[in-house]
């Protein structure tokens, strides 16, 4: 037995039991175990906080798209609409210069007939005013008594009247 006592493995062997025995009467390997799964703990709740994280940020992401493409088709149906709206303005626009043009033709067209009408009338006048002098000279000229003169006049008078 003194062997065992002077052997210094002998010490360090006893000693490394009785460390270990007041570690576990301390209740190390609990401390240590809980503060390992707690670790875990905090690791694995980083990572679940990570992950939903991520899945916020996919659905927002999801969400910013799909509001880009509402955005994008409802910019292609103003356009649309904008370039329909001034298809029927140009069309619109079109039919009333049309009816415009037309209808100041159609003025032009009266104005020049009254005026072609107001000419004819005039000529007409004026060929009648110089058949009535015409014939009241030769008439005046064959007949030279006062009686023809009265019944000439009387006579030109009339056709005057029937003429205009």
């Amino acid at each position: 037995m003194q062997e065992i006592i002077n052997n210094p493995e002998y010490w360090v062997m006893l000693s490394f039991f009785i460390f270990c025995g007041l570690l576990m009467y301390m209740g190390v390997p609990k401390l240590l175990g809980k503060t390992l799964d707690d670790r875990a703990d905090r690791i694995r709740h980083e990572l679940d906080e990570a992950r939903r994280l991520r899945e916020e940020a996919q659905a927002l992401l999801t969400e910013y798209q799909k509001k880009a493409r509402e955005a994008e088709e409802e910019a292609k149906s103003i356009i649309d609409n904008a370039r329909k709206e001034a298809e029927s303005l140009e069309k619109e626009t079109e039919a009333k210069l049309a009816e415009t043009v037309e209808r100041r033709k159609k003025l032009a067209e009266e104005k020049i007939a009254r005026a072609e009408a107001q000419a004819i009338s005039e000529v007409k006048a004026s060929a009648v005013e110089a058949a009535v002098a015409a014939a009241e000279k030769i008439i005046a000229a064959k007949v030279k008594d006062g009686t023809g003169k009265t019944l000439i006049d009387a006579g030109i008078k009339a056709l005057d009247k029937r003429l205009n």
